[in-house]
């Protein structure tokens, strides 16, 4: 507490020798702090014009698919996934370039594209919409077990009737029925009773034959809980 003891002039001498015995320092980390902060900025700013650019280019792929230039398309979605890989921008191109290989009948080109989509996808829900699909490519290529062990593994998210869709149709070309009627309750269970793939989903249950009592949607099941 000496410090404390001292009166206002030799506290001020104190402070100023401090200040020049520690002059460089000082100056050192407010240089480091500005150069922080400024190339904070910057980064901030480079994610900025990134994502832009990257938007700017899936535009122009989807121009280009709709004028059905395909070549352009493909030039386009190439660059994307060369320059912008970490953009979501960049798994919908290759998802887009899946979607044209299957339209061609060619599932190999198509499951390569959605594999590399699913490895760069980030968010949990994109990465979830891009396995199923890849799992419904394995399935068309006959690997019902490689598309039942990818569907099993894919994060949670709001692609869950979906999931259950294509999960059911794996496990009844397994012909593991009870398993499938499963599937196929808990996809119509996420299901609202307006959504417009209900009845499909419902009828390859029907099919499937069996006491299943249908599941009840998402609506029926508030109205329930309020009575």
């Amino acid at each position: 507490m000496e410090f404390d003891v001292l009166d206002e002039h030799e506290q001020g001498e104190l402070v100023q020798k401090w200040l020049r015995e520690n002059a460089m320092s000082i100056a050192i980390g407010i240089a480091l702090g500005l150069i922080l902060i400024f190339g904070w900025q910057q980064w901030k700013a480079h994610r900025v014009r990134h994502a832009a650019d990257a938007s700017a280019q899936y535009q122009a792929l989807s121009d280009a698919f709709d004028a059905k230039r395909t070549d352009d398309a493909k030039t386009i979605a190439e660059a994307l996934r060369k320059d912008y890989p970490d953009t979501a921008y960049a798994t919908f191109a290759a998802m887009r370039l899946a979607d044209l290989a299957n339209g061609k009948g060619d599932l190999k080109a198509a499951a390569e594209e959605l594999e590399w989509a699913e490895q760069h996808a980030g968010a949990p829900a994109l990465k979830q919409l891009v396995g199923i699909n890849l799992a419904k490519v394995k399935l068309a290529q006959g690997d019902a077990d490689g598309a039942l062990k990818l569907v099993d593994g894919l994060p949670k998210s709001d692609y869950a009737a979906l999931a259950g869709e294509v999960r059911g149709d794996i496990l009844a070309k397994l012909h593991r029925n009870d398993d499938a009627r499963a599937a196929y309750q808990d996809a119509i269970a996420h299901l609202d009773a307006s959504a417009p793939n209900r009845d499909f989903v419902q009828m390859k249950l029907d099919d499937l034959g069996g006491a299943a009592k249908p599941a009840t949607p998402p609506v029926a099941k508030e109205e329930a809980k309020g009575s």
